[in-house]
């Protein structure tokens, strides 16, 4: 048995606002064996590894609750996602290696493009197979996949998404999802009418139901306040973005047990656009002002979940929007700013992403859990820039 002693680190695992000092890890065959003061170290024997971490803080392995794997991420993203479906594969090994560089252990994937498989031949969301390829390898990242998005006709430029225009389709095109290995159902609550959601509470519910019975969830993308209305009603397991929010929603959220998926950082990338960059009802055809205007109202809006206490996890929406794979660091700092203490917005990138994923072992560091941790240099919980110092993850 190998084992790995990370000795005299300090540890912050989004528990609480104050760092736990002088820690070692003992890691035996990539599960930890023991955590604790380092003065209290169980002999780890003779042949064990040291690494002296002193001036180090450790964190658990990040989670990235939404991320879109197979896609690059930029100002063009939508284009991105009418590549062949061979490069959409070998985009996501690049995207894999910027994920681990980042610390990011648990990658959530809302939606890929659907498209013949290069490598099983198989006609499904991309990210369903390259899930199964990277499974039970620690050099990747542990995903859990939506197949591809489910929207109502018009929403999405054509060919991108499942269009659906009723109901009944809505819940044949989940169900087909699920049959196709999806881990959760990925619906877009943002209609061609913005004023209304494309699908009625009743419809969603109906997918939620339907979900659960197969053991498996429902993500809702909403920018706009009527889709969050409704997916929260119906009580999907996450809105996300919810850059739109107002009390009586966040209190519907909280009410339903609804977490929050923050993407702050994408309003963030907008702002260095050029503005001849014109995607429909996206960034490109928005001037700074409405930028500055829609950054804030997000901000409020993830205000508005915090006070209701609805839980919050954060994601990039790297490759489904302009960020890149591995900038999870800025949506931590994106949180900060706009309303959560450091320890908080650290959480939100560790243990609530478990929590959302219902995975017991993702984004905490227990014994006999994963060795899943990161080695960064500074203190995430007074200055978040920290997780961009990255110097070692297992």
């Amino acid at each position: 048995m190998a084992t790995t002693v990370y000795r005299g680190a300090a540890l912050a695992d989004g528990t609480g606002p104050e760092l736990v000092r002088d820690v070692s890890v003992q890691v035996e065959d990539d599960r930890v064996r023991w955590i604790g003061p380092a003065d209290d170290e169980p002999d780890p024997g003779p042949d064990a590894e040291v690494v002296d971490c002193s001036g180090a803080v450790v964190v658990p392995g990040l989670v990235d609750s939404h991320s879109h794997l197979t896609m690059p991420g930029g100002a063009h993203w939508v284009d991105r996602g009418f590549d062949p479906p061979v490069r959409l594969v070998a985009v996501a090994e690049d995207n894999a290696r910027l994920l681990r560089s980042a610390g990011v252990r648990w990658a959530r994937d809302v939606g890929s493009p659907t498209g013949t498989d290069p490598v099983d031949g198989r006609v499904r969301g991309l990210a369903l197979g390259v899930r199964d390829r990277w499974a039970g390898h620690r050099e990747y990242p542990y995903v859990r996949a939506a197949g591809t998005w489910i929207s109502q006709r018009g929403s999405l430029p054509g060919g991108l998404a499942v269009e659906v225009t009723d109901g009944d389709a809505l819940l044949a095109a989940a169900l087909a999802q699920l049959d196709d290995g999806a881990d959760l159902v990925k619906l877009y609550l943002d209609g061609p009418d913005a004023d209304t959601s494309p699908f009625t509470v009743d419809e969603v519910r109906r997918v939620v139901a339907a979900a659960a019975e197969r053991g498996a969830r429902v993500a809702a993308h909403s920018s706009s306040l009527p889709g969050a209305r409704a997916g929260a009603e119906a009580g999907v397991a996450s809105l996300e973005h919810g850059f739109t929010l107002d009390a009586d929603v966040a209190g519907l959220m909280a009410a339903h047990g609804v977490a929050l998926v923050s993407t702050l950082s994408v309003l963030e990338s907008w702002r260095t656009f050029s503005r001849t960059t014109t995607l429909p009802r996206f960034a490109g055809e928005e001037s700074e002002a409405q930028i500055a205007e829609r950054r804030e109202r997000a901000h409020e809006s993830v205000r508005l979940a915090a006070r209701a206490g609805v839980l919050i996890a954060s994601g990039t929406d790297f490759g489904g929007g302009s960020t890149r794979a591995n900038q999870l660091a800025w949506e931590v700092e994106c949180l900060v700013e706009a309303a959560l203490e450091p320890w908080q917005a650290l959480a939100a990138a560790t243990r609530n992403g478990g929590q959302l994923l219902g995975e017991p072992e993702a984004g905490v560091l227990r014994v006999g859990g994963p060795a899943d941790l990161v080695l960064v240099h500074g203190d995430p919980l007074s200055d978040p820039a920290a997780l961009w110092r990255v110097w070692q993850v297992s």
